[in-house]
């Protein structure tokens, strides 16, 4: 068994070598700039070089924003390195393009240039800082940083198969070809993670016991289903190649078999070695350097500086804001005694709200989903001067994925136009939804949130669509949530209204619990009583919550961070402007401006500001 693994490794440095040199490819074609000093002749040529050389590190991004084509075609038969040589490319890519953006002169240019230059440099350098420390996964324009590589609802084991079967397209031969020959680099890929998982157990990073038990029984009812059939990732090619003549349902079926599985099975041991070791502490505090990962985190986060404790602070503050506007209301529906999270607790029990069990009650969901998206993407021309088509598709969330998921999440889909973006939504239970709160998830992640606004980056340049801020992304979809409000949403709904102010509520929640979690020593059991006994949830909704909160430590203070800074910059545009203030102008501003950090989002609103003056 000893030779058997030692060869196995033998095997996986020669094959994550080429890995390493083919997604190190175009990180090697930045230099000129940065070693010359030389300003580059055209910023947009800079700028579209960088974006490429980011989706040769992340080729499923450049198959999702639809541009793997013509002399990037080949990007489609590629998946990500995930292995530690592959992260080393692409630290030295990230290195390469700062070094480039910061040597490059930026005398004359328009405004909207200097802010992708400036929003390279926040993510590129913030990243960089991220791969410095010893474990985790960084997200290089994205939201998802975390210590585990793989976990509950983080790795290669989740994100690939839905990967494949939802964005993956089959349209053509070569497509299934392409699909092919990603699924044959699934276990390389599934390796790759397990050699990090493995060095992060030896240097002590083992999460927390609880998280290891929804992992390993998540991803033995992946083992089990692929060893059985091959799960959704033969049944996806087989049923969009039916009408083709070809071999690649046998292929995916003796891949997922041959190669697939025992790569599964293989993290799947390294899980049960953690949870030997595992505790029950919840947070980063806890862990090695998890004081440092945590800062950084946070900083990621929220694209600011401000501290744990002062986070804490502010969220404590809002939620009690928030909740005296949530009281008068509670009143008029005759939940007029007990705290604010009591009465929105009993309001959750009462049936007129809930959804029936079972498929019938899924059925009445997304219909409920789908009628709210029709009435909402109806009210845009009243909140900006020019409308995207808002293309959203309503899914449920793989059956795998659910059980660690949060209660929903969208995002837009491909630059064209072509993959329409989607809202993911958990089923699992019709008890994690409410007739009044399923208008705001709708506002949130479809229209005017995450999938409405990133149909608007999808019209900047490449780069500008592949980077974002977890604050501008989660503050401009609570945002989209209060311009459904000041649209109509809820004028003839005061209980939906309650359903928005505690959604608004929940972010504030999240500012102290994640802090507490990962700061202030909080339990699990803590952190999941806070939300029920201050805002009313569900034990059902908040379970899964907190433990996407230690997975993901310092994400979720960005909602909140970034909906009040949003909040606030308009609040200034309309002192500065009086009468010349439209809330059309400020919205197509601030979302046309494209994803930023906080403080570019301020120069935004300032050059908005001075335009409107003349």
């Amino acid at each position: 068994m000893h030779d058997i693994s030692l060869d196995h490794s033998a095997s996986l440095s020669r094959r994550n070598a080429l890995q390493f040199l083919a997604a190190g490819t175009a990180a090697f074609a930045l230099p000129a700039y940065a070693k010359t000093g030389k300003a580059a002749p055209d910023a947009g040529a800079l700028l579209d070089r960088i974006a490429w050389s980011l989706l040769e590190h992340t080729p499923e991004g450049a198959t999702g924003l639809g541009v793997d084509m013509g002399e990037h075609a080949g990007l489609r038969s590629r998946l990500e390195d995930r292995s530690q040589a592959g992260r080393h490319a692409y630290a030295a890519t990230l290195r390469q393009g700062l070094a480039a953006v910061e040597g490059f002169n930026a005398d004359g240019l328009d405004h909207s240039t200097r802010t992708s230059l400036a929003v390279v440099k926040s993510a590129f350098s913030t990243a960089l800082d991220g791969f410095a420390l010893p474990y985790g996964d960084v997200a290089v324009g994205g939201w998802r940083n975390a210590p585990y590589v793989v976990i509950q609802n983080v790795g290669a084991y989740l994100d690939t198969p839905k990967f494949l079967d939802a964005d993956h397209p089959v349209k053509t031969r070569e497509d299934a070809d392409a699909y092919i020959a990603r699924l044959g680099q699934f276990d390389a890929q599934l390796d790759g993670e397990l050699g990090r998982i493995r060095a992060a157990t030896d240097m002590g990073l083992v999460p927390p016991d609880f998280l290891l038990d929804r992992t390993i029984a998540q991803m033995t009812s992946t083992i089990a289903e692929a060893r059985a059939d091959g799960g959704s990732l033969v049944t996806s090619i087989a049923g969009r190649t039916k009408d083709m003549t070809g071999t690649w349902t046998a292929d995916a079926r003796r891949i997922v078999a041959g190669e697939v599985v025992p790569a599964l099975e293989r993290q799947l041991a390294e899980l049960q070695r953690q949870r030997a070791l595992a505790k029950s502490d919840p947070g980063m505090r806890e862990r090695p350097r998890g004081a440092e990962f945590y800062a950084w985190a946070l900083r990621a986060s929220t694209t600011t500086q401000v501290p744990a404790d002062e986070i804490h602070q502010r969220g404590l503050t809002e939620l009690a804001e928030l909740h005296a506007r949530m009281d008068p209301i509670l009143k008029g529906l005759g939940y007029a005694t007990g705290t604010v999270g009591a009465r929105m607790a009993a309001l959750g029990e009462d049936k007129r709200f809930m959804f029936v069990e079972g498929d019938p009650g899924r059925a009445e969901i997304l219909a409920f989903i789908r009628t709210r998206i029709d009435w909402i993407r109806a009210q845009m021309p009243r909140a900006f001067r020019q409308v995207v088509p808002g293309n959203v598709e309503v899914r449920r969330l793989p059956l795998s994925e659910e059980p660690g998921a949060p209660t929903a999440y969208g995002g837009a889909g491909s630059k064209d136009g072509n993959v329409p973006g989607k809202m993911w939504l958990n089923l699992r239970s019709t008890d994690l939804h409410r007739k009044y709160d399923l208008p705001t998830l709708v506002h949130h992640e479809a229209i005017p949130g995450h999938v409405w606004q990133g149909e608007y980056a999808n019209r900047l340049p490449l780069i500008r669509s592949i980077l974002a801020f977890n604050a501008y992304s989660e503050g401009w979809a609570l945002y989209g949530e209060q311009l459904a409000d000041e649209l109509g949403a809820y004028d003839e709904d005061p209980v939906g209204r309650l359903g928005y102010l505690q959604s608004l509520a929940f972010r504030a929640c999240r500012m102290v619990v994640d802090t507490g979690l990962h700061a202030k020593g909080w339990s699990r059991d803590q952190a999941v009583r806070f939300f029920m006994e201050k805002n009313g949830n569900k034990r059902e909704e908040v379970v899964n919550e907190v433990d996407r909160y230690c997975s993901w430590p310092g994400q979720a203070c960005g909602y909140k961070m970034g909906h009040s800074q949003i909040v606030s910059q308009r609040a200034r545009a309309q002192a500065a402007l009086g009468s010349a203030y439209d809330l059309r102008d400020f919205d197509q501003a601030v979302v046309e401006g494209g994803n930023v950090p906080l403080d570019v989002l301020a120069q935004n609103v300032e050059a908005y500001i001075a335009g409107k003056k003349g």
